[in-house]
């Protein structure tokens, strides 16, 4: 049975309280209930929809609304927030409809109303305020599924036949200032419908749209897609108005005469797909048009477009103009994790003296012979998904092969840079201080006592500065290989236990000697100094620990980073655990790096190495906080920027050669490079930050889910160039590739930085581009009738 429900909401305000009346009939009849009642102030239903606003418009995604920017920065705690207000929102919405006062007409809509019932509540209220209230989310809506409420103005009067009948539907599509916006789709879906004239006017002056809006043969549906807004000047007047072009806007009184003249010529509906249309709807129920659709806040583009498909559909296929709206309403609830309260937003403004139409009545057609927006697509052949496994599967294990083989290992390392520089940014490590040596504090020392950048004497009073301050451990990123001249450093050298050194191990096959540590120190305070680099010269990796060979002068086995970490995590009573499967310091297990990790394809990995994580800045010399060797010796440096800390000692001089290059780019002059102290402590960081931070470590996947990985981009690559072929235009094809490449990119930068994964990413692209460019050209030749 088809119910209608009308709630006039009377005399009185939120904050003073309104009257009601209620009256249920039959659709179409005079009302055979009639209940009066009373819903009790609640100013601070007023209150929590400015509060709900303001959460929702702060969500920044791209609105149909001239006055708020279109970029896009949504991000998850905005959503939360309006998620949490939207809920004591409609919390408080049912609390005040279940007053004492307005408990009986609901005992009554309970009485009167069944389950199979279609329903359509009308609420006639004057009140901004009240017609902005989330209706959608009263219980009663929830309660029977076949109900959708409309809101209309106290006054009205009916429309009268038309002066004219058509045999078509008659569209007025009028797509507006667009900017920032896309209003083709909406075309596109319009161009779609079965039985309808659909005329465009694109972003079109005011005369010309008056003109057109005089039709002789009339219109039954005036459609508007663009910007617009509403503004509210009292507690029952909004006003809206529409932007045509970049330059023109009107409101709705400025066309009346227009639109009384499509109205006495059969117009029976007026779709707005734009911004906060309540303003608009206002002054098209003064004029009597009898269904307004409009949205009642600020709308995202994607919503804009799945309602007005979803409507579509249903209506045209025979639903009614309530129930369409309603199952294109309930439908966006799969964009509210993305797009909050979507379902709030699509509103009926109705004229009670009118009847909605149906497709059928407004095309002249009976509704089983009428088709779906979607039956309207171009026929095409079913795509073999056989060939589409097949070639997904070669296309995959040819990308694969050419991977395996080292093809794309220099592309993988690049692609891991850019990832790496596009993580948020993370601040300075606070453990860490780096003394450095420029060319500057290298000049002030005395040349014939300096052997190197730090001379003996330089090297005695900065430790004698230091001691005091009570720094937890020193690392000496300087070579001395050489016997002390001063006797008060060789008693330093042998007496300061928290002083670590380093040296350099031997390497056979570039014929590197090695590097002695300084003879003053014992083993186990001296570490090796030794980087890898990959063959473009990029420091990705960090060697913690190496076997020497036994005529190396080095014959530390761990890097001078590793034992300053363990050092400094020593006092924090973590202990470091060496067994099979790698170091263990705390809960991290520092797994040593395969020959085939990530990106990487048969790399020599000797030793026990991990990837280096370096922390996101500006520029990796920025990983600490950094003071002069100058300063230090004069005593500018206070003792609290010392105690407790790491300290590095190093040379910054461009003269002495210790640069080395890394993921860090400078404008387009290629990967910037940095000191070798910097390294060190960007390693120290790294190993400090895993174990007393939870920062991940760079990991990856085992090599069958990486095959894995790339057979199935492959695969979703041919399912697009399937897809695409149907209904092939290049613009397609570029926009389909476009969307899976962002979303693989997207993927890979995700799990980098919130897991720490590594996952091929170029390897995978070009399988989505190589399978869905084969795909798209089967299928064009499957349909070619050559």
């Amino acid at each position: 049975m088809e119910k209608l429900v009308t709630l006039k909401l009377g005399d009185g305000s939120l904050e003073a309280g309104l009257s009601v009346i209620l009256q249920i009939g039959e659709d179409g009849q005079r009302p055979s209930v009639e209940l009066t009642g009373f819903l009790p102030p609640a100013p601070e239903l007023a209150h929590i929809y400015q509060r709900w606003q303001i959460a929702y418009r702060r969500l920044g995604v791209p609105y149909r609304l001239e006055s708020i920017a279109s970029g896009f920065a949504t991000n998850v705690s905005k959503v939360e927030d309006c998620f949490e207000v939207a809920q004591e929102f409609s919390q408080q919405l049912n609390h005040w409809l279940s007053a004492d006062g307005f408990q009986p007409l609901r005992d009554k809509l309970l009485e009167q109303l069944a389950q199979q019932d279609q329903i359509r509540i009308i609420l006639q209220t004057p009140q901004a305020t009240v017609q902005h209230l989330p209706w959608h989310a009263w219980a009663i809506c929830d309660r029977y599924p076949k109900a959708e409420i409309a809101l209309s103005a106290p006054a009205y009067e009916g429309v009268g036949e038309p002066s004219v009948s058509r045999q078509q539907v008659r569209i007025l599509a009028i797509l507006g200032h667009s900017q920032g916006i896309d209003v083709q789709t909406d075309q596109a879906l319009l161009n779609h419908l079965p039985h309808a004239d659909v005329q465009f006017l694109v972003e079109p002056s005011r005369r010309q749209l008056n003109e057109r809006l005089w039709d002789p043969k009339g219109w039954d549906i005036l459609f508007f897609a663009g910007h617009s807004l509403s503004q509210t000047h009292s507690q029952t007047e909004t006003t809206g108005r529409l932007y045509l072009n970049p330059t023109d806007s009107l409101s709705i009184p400025e066309l009346k005469h227009a639109l009384r003249k499509s109205l006495e010529r059969g117009l029976k509906i007026a779709l707005f797909n734009s911004c906060d249309g309540l303003g608009l709807a206002q002054a098209l129920s003064d004029l009597g048009i009898p269904q307004v659709l409009v949205m009642r806040e600020p709308v995202p583009d994607r919503v804009a477009h799945e309602f007005l498909k979803s409507f579509l559909e249903a209506f045209a296929r025979g639903q009614t103009f309530y129930l369409a709206v309603r199952e294109a309403r309930e439908k966006l609830q799969g964009l509210e994790d993305r797009y909050p309260c979507a379902t709030w937003l699509p509103m009926i403004c109705q004229n009670p003296a009118e009847l909605p139409p149906t497709w059928s009545a407004l095309s002249g057609v009976p509704t089983e012979t009428t088709q779906s927006v979607s039956s309207r697509q171009p026929s095409r052949s079913k795509p073999n998904w056989k060939v589409l496994a097949a070639s997904s599967l070669m296309t995959g294990l040819a990308v694969l092969g050419l991977s395996q083989s080292g093809g794309l290992q220099g592309w993988e390392l690049r692609g891991l840079d850019w990832l790496m520089r596009l993580r948020p940014r993370e601040l300075p490590d606070h453990r860490l201080l780096v003394i450095t040596l420029s060319e500057a504090d290298v000049q002030a020392q005395d040349a014939e006592q300096r052997r190197g950048s730090l001379s003996d004497a330089a090297l005695s009073a900065l430790l004698q500065k230091l001691e005091p301050m009570e720094p937890r451990v020193i690392g000496l990123d300087i070579y001395h290989d050489f016997p002390v001249s001063q006797p008060q450093l060789v008693q330093q050298l042998q007496t300061t236990d928290r002083l670590l050194a380093i040296c350099k191990s031997s390497d056979a096959d570039s014929d590197m000697p090695g590097i002695a540590p300084p003879a003053e120190l014992p083993e186990n305070r001296v570490g090796f100094s030794d980087f890898v680099t990959d063959p473009d010269g990029v420091v990705r990796r960090h060697l913690l620990a190496l076997s020497p060979a036994p005529a190396s002068p080095c014959q530390a086995s761990y890097a001078l980073s590793t034992l300053l970490a363990m050092r400094y995590l020593a006092e924090e009573g973590i202990a470091p655990v060496a067994s099979d499967r790698g170091l263990q310091l705390g809960a991290v297990l520092l797994n040593p790096l395969e020959a085939d990790f990530g990106g990487y394809q048969g790399i020599d990995a000797r030793g026990h190495q991990v990837m280096l994580n370096y922390r996101r800045l500006a520029a990796p010399s920025q990983i600490a906080e950094q003071v002069s060797l100058s300063d230090v010796l004069a005593g500018r440096v206070n003792a609290e920027a010392v105690r407790d800390r790491i300290v590095l000692i190093g040379t910054t001089a461009r003269s002495f050669g210790d640069y080395w290059p890394t993921p860090y780019r400078t404008g387009s002059a290629g990967q910037q490079e940095t000191a070798g102290v910097f390294m060190q402590a960007q390693m120290v960081s790294q190993l400090l930050s895993a174990v007393l931070d939870d920062r991940p470590l760079i990991q990856s996947w085992p090599e069958w889910a990486e095959i894995l990985w790339i057979l199935g981009w492959a695969a979703v690559g041919g399912v697009a160039g399937v897809q695409v072929a149907a209904n092939f235009s290049w613009g397609r094809l570029l926009l389909a590739g476009l969307a899976i490449e962002l979303t693989l990119f997207g993927l890979c930068w995700l799990l980098l930085v919130r897991s720490g994964y590594w996952l091929p990413w170029v390897s995978p692209a070009i399988a989505v581009v190589a399978n869905m460019g084969g795909s798209v050209a089967y299928a064009q030749l499957r349909q070619s009738p050559n």
